[in-house]
C-alpha cells in the first residue's frame, strides 16, 4: 500500500453473541442470527463506539463497512443507524469457511476427528482435511478490502469494518506481517463477541502506508463484569 489520501483509522469490529458461540459451534459462513444476548451486546458496543470515535469529532466523517452475513450487518446497523450512516456489505470480511466442520460444536468435532482437531488446536492445519479455508486466504481478503475501503473513503474519515473474529483475527496478522514470525503459532487470538481492534494510518518517508495497532480486544466497560455473557437485558 504506498501512501495517498486515506482514512485516518481503521476499527475491526465482532459481531455480538449468537447462539452458535453460546454453544461453542463452528459457524464458518453459516448464517446465524444474533441471539438475545449478542443483540444487547451489539448495542453497548455501538454507543461505546460512538462516544469514543464519533462524539466530539465534527471534523471527521464515519464510514461502515460489514461482511454480509447477517450477525455482523446487525452489529453495524447497531452503531449505523443511531448517526444515520449506511452500511456497506463486502464478502471479503466473512468468516473463515470451516468447511464440513460448520455447525458443529467443537466438543463434536474433538470426538470424532482427534487427530485433525489436535492440529487445528495446535496451529499445524489439520481443519484443511475437512474443506476448510486456508487462513493465508481468510487475512489477505481482508487486507484487500481494508486496502480497498480505505482510499475510497478519503481523508478526514475513520473506516469501521463489522466482521468475525477468525476473519479480524486473521488480517491482523497479515497487515501487521506476524504471520511470517510464527507460522505455526498464532501471534494473536480471536476477539471476544462485539469487541474490536483499531488501527491509524503512518505515512513512512519512502511513501508507503503502514498501520499500526492501537487496540485489540478492546469492549465496552460493561464487557469487563459477569453481566457481559449474563446481562439483565431490562436496559
Amino acid at each position: 500500500m504506498t501512501a495517498s489520501t486515506h482514512v485516518r483509522s481503521i476499527t475491526l469490529v465482532r459481531h455480538g453473541r449468537t447462539s452458535y458461540n453460546a454453544r461453542h459451534c463452528f459457524q464458518g459462513q453459516i448464517d446465524i442470527p444474533l441471539d438475545e444476548i449478542g443483540r444487547w451486546q451489539v448495542a453497548q458496543t455501538g454507543a461505546a463506539l460512538k462516544a469514543l470515535y464519533v462524539d466530539g469529532q465534527p471534523d471527521r466523517r464515519q464510514l461502515v463497512v460489514a461482511s454480509d452475513l447477517s450477525r455482523a450487518a446487525a452489529t453495524a446497523h447497531a452503531f449505523a443507524d443511531p448517526l444515520g450512516l449506511e452500511v456497506h456489505l463486502d464478502e471479503r470480511v466473512r468468516e473463515r469457511s470451516f468447511g464440513q466442520w460448520e455447525g458443529m460444536e467443537v466438543a463434536e468435532i474433538a470426538r470424532q476427528y482427534p487427530d485433525a482437531y489436535r492440529s487445528w488446536a495446535e496451529f499445524r492445519g489439520g481443519e484443511l482435511e475437512y474443506g476448510c479455508e486456508p487462513k493465508e486466504h481468510v487475512g489477505a481478503r481482508g487486507v484487500a478490502a481494508l486496502n480497498d475501503w480505505a482510499y475510497r473513503a478519503g481523508d478526514d474519515t475513520d473506516l469501521f469494518v463489522f466482521s468475525h473474529g477468525s476473519c479480524i483475527m486473521q488480517t491482523t496478522i497479515m497487515l501487521l506481517g506476524l504471520n511470517q514470525v510464527h507460522p505455526e503459532f498464532s501471534d494473536v487470538m480471536s476477539m471476544r463477541n462485539a469487541h474490536w481492534a483499531r488501527f491509524v494510518a503512518v505515512d513512512l518517508p519512502d511513501g508507503t502506508l503502514r498501520w499500526r495497532l492501537m487496540d485489540y480486544n478492546h469492549g465496552p466497560a460493561l464487557a469487563d463484569t459477569d453481566q457481559w455473557e449474563h446481562p439483565t437485558l431490562t436496559d
